[in-house]
C-alpha cells in the first residue's frame, strides 16, 4: 500500500509501518501544499493520507477523494508522541477504504 505522511509528522514514522510504500510529503514533491490541494494530488496517486489535523474532515469533503485518510490523536506530533500508534495504523490499513477516515487515539 502506498502510504503519504503529512508534513508536520515525524518522517521516522516511515520505519515503523512495514511492508508499505511511505513517503512523506515533502519526499512526494508536495511541500507546502494546502489540504485541498495536497489530496488532489494525491488522490489516486496514494492509499492513504495519514495526518495528525483534526479539522481535515471538516474543511475538506475527504469522501470525494481517491484515498484514505488516517487521523492519529496522540499527546503530541513528535516520533515519541506518535510511534506508538503504528501498530493500530497497520491493522487499520488491513481495511480502510477510499473515501473513509479513521480516527486512532492514543
Amino acid at each position: 500500500m502506498r502510504l503519504l505522511l503529512d508534513e508536520c509528522l515525524a518522517r521516522n514514522l516511515k520505519r515503523d509501518l512495514v511492508g508499505h510504500e511511505v513517503m512523506t510529503v515533502v519526499e512526494a514533491g508536495y511541500g507546502g501544499m494546502k489540504n485541498g490541494a495536497l489530496l488532489r494530488a494525491a488522490s489516486g496517486n496514494f492509499d492513504v493520507f495519514i495526518t495528525v489535523d483534526r479539522n481535515l474532515p471538516l474543511q475538506q469533503n475527504v469522501c470525494s477523494f481517491q484515498l484514505g485518510i488516517v487521523m492519529l490523536k496522540a499527546r503530541g506530533i513528535t516520533y515519541d508522541d506518535v510511534s506508538p500508534l503504528a501498530p493500530k495504523v497497520l491493522e487499520t490499513l488491513k481495511t480502510i477504504q477510499p473515501g473513509q477516515v479513521v480516527e486512532i487515539v492514543s
